[in-house]
């Protein structure tokens, strides 16, 4: 018998690779199939009761009802976030270790910090939780004091004060933190940036007279109705309907300064498919639970967006911050 007797025709190579490829994926699948069988644990990098840790709460307890596990939040704070996001990013994609984060955490972080443990590609987007802008808040002992009744206000002050101005955000490299850096340089102004763990402790020194300004998230809503906080402008291309009477930032003057955040579900890059898809469906089920959206609505606009258009977004947001790093020329150890 000659040696061609021995090669497999060409149906018996495919029906091998088929059966290798049906092998290799078997366990994916039947692992998909009996999951959840345990506990799941969603990391978050920042501290208990900050803005994230309210989002990862809500849904901890949305997926624990929907899926008949335990859903534990585990805080892991430190780094503008990127100590409990990398440890996701290590951790094996068996839907057991998930992550809460918002968008600096995702496609900012890891352009910025030169020893950053993680990149984009090391999570598999699950869903979008909420889009939510900014509101430029002051202080309005300072503001009363300074005669600062808007933004233009602000940078007016900023001009003959250089330096003076402190204003705050959750961390280095944060998006509050670009967001007012890039304001600065646009106008030419110097101002002085106070980095902190959480947006929500940037703004008890706003309240407390310790920072002046900043950009502040909806959590300032409920300070801003007991006149706690003076609003000046919000970063959307359109006026909020919580504060009607609070202009854009392009009606304040600063055409195409639009910056939104976002707070997203996300689990280890190389999960399966089929649970990622099981999470994206729990997750959406908030959407009719009122509980959860009274907690949500009161951080931003509920947006549930699937996993791939959450990657679309994600991955545009990426090459957009790109742009500014590189002009403001920001870099962290």
């Amino acid at each position: 018998m000659t040696a061609k007797h021995w090669q497999p025709t060409r149906r018996a190579t495919l029906a091998l690779c088929l059966a290798a490829s049906w092998l290799a994926a078997a366990p994916a699948h039947a692992q998909a199939d009996n999951w959840p069988a345990k506990p799941i644990r969603i990391v978050v990098g920042f501290p208990a009761g900050s803005f994230t840790d309210t989002i990862a709460r809500a849904v901890s307890d949305q997926l624990s009802k929907q899926l008949g596990q335990p859903v534990i939040v585990d805080n892991k704070p430190g780094a503008n976030g990127a100590i409990g996001v990398g440890e996701v990013a290590r951790s094996a994609p068996d839907g057991y270790t998930l992550l809460v984060t918002n968008s600096s955490s995702i496609t900012i972080n890891p352009q910025i910090y030169k020893k950053i443990t993680y990149q984009p590609k090391d999570f598999a987007p699950v869903t979008m939780l909420l889009d939510a802008p900014f509101i430029l808040t002051a202080n309005p002992d300072w503001a009363s004091k300074h005669q600062i009744r808007s933004a233009q206000d602000v940078i007016a002050y900023a001009k003959r004060n250089p330096d003076k101005i402190s204003y705050g955000s959750a961390g280095p490299g944060n998006i509050a933190h670009l967001a007012f850096a890039q304001w600065s340089n646009r106008t030419g102004v110097k101002t002085t940036h106070v980095p902190y763990k959480s947006a929500s402790q940037a703004q008890l020194a706003v309240l407390s007279g310790e920072l002046d300004t900043q950009f502040d998230t909806w959590s300032a809503l409920p300070q801003i109705a007991a006149s706690k906080l003076l609003p000046l402008a919000v970063t959307a291309p359109q006026r909020m309907k919580q504060l009607p009477n609070v202009p854009t930032m392009a009606e304040a003057g600063y055409a195409d300064f639009n910056v939104t955040f976002w707070a997203g579900l996300f689990a280890p890059a190389g999960t399966p498919p089929a649970i990622v898809d099981k999470l994206y469906e729990a997750t959406k089920s908030m959407l009719q639970n009122e509980h959860a959206r009274n907690v949500l609505s009161k951080q931003g606009d509920m947006v549930m967006l699937a996993p791939e258009p959450f990657g679309q977004r994600i991955a545009k947001e990426v090459a957009d911050w790109k742009q500014v790093i590189q002009r403001e020329a920001i870099s962290l150890d």
